[in-house]
């Protein structure tokens, strides 16, 4: 006698009561769609695969409310965006997470065309965010990233006080990369806000 085939809805329920093999069911139903679509936000295969995880995972733990839930598709891809968006944000403050990203990036699905214009949407952006700086504090970060000028250095020749430059600096910094966020797509950003602050 074939097996019966349950419906996400049926499965779900099945969950909420504790059953097992209902979970890996929806599990193994479930897990290549979320990759997918997960990997259309982060280019990651490994960190989408750990998404993936930490959703499906999530599915267990709050088993109990899962019979709530009356459309199965549109919560699910839900809750992996915010995963994934939340996955981005924390990289943007952790360089690790920012390095992974961005190397595989450059080995998953980027052509030598696509990192082209990746670098030129970031560099046109960046120097849209330099523009906007006030003329002093544009010229410290200039100084700093293009002159490669020590903080003391620039001090001398603009006649202003360490802790001044120091404090340009760190407001340059957080203008940019703040202007960035807002203005590039979320997947070129968290891959290349590192760089910003490798060059102020």
């Amino acid at each position: 006698m074939p097996e019966r085939q349950y419906t996400d809805k049926e499965l779900l329920k099945l969950i909420s009561e504790g059953n097992e093999a209902a979970f890996r069911s929806f599990f193994h139903a479930w897990q290549g769609r979320l990759f997918h679509y997960i990997r259309t936000i982060i280019k990651s295969p490994q960190v989408a695969e750990e998404v993936v995880m930490d959703v499906l995972t999530k599915c267990w733990v709050g088993r109990e409310l899962l019979p709530r839930i009356e459309h199965v598709e549109a919560f699910m891809f839900r809750i992996a965006y915010h995963r994934a968006i939340d996955f981005l944000r924390a990289a943007s403050r952790n360089p690790q997470l920012v390095d992974l990203l961005w190397e595989e990036i450059q080995m998953v699905d980027a052509t030598e065309a696509d990192n082209q214009v990746i670098v030129k949407e970031y560099e046109t952006k960046l120097r849209e965010a330099i523009g906007l700086l006030s003329p002093q504090r544009r010229k410290v970060y200039q100084l700093s990233r293009e002159e490669g000028l020590s903080h003391k250095e620039i001090a001398g020749r603009l006649s202003l006080s360490k802790h001044t430059v120091n404090n340009h600096i760190t407001e340059a910094q957080r203008f940019i990369q703040q202007y960035l966020a807002d203005h590039l797509n979320l997947v070129t950003v968290f891959a290349l806000l590192y760089v910003v602050s490798e060059k102020v």
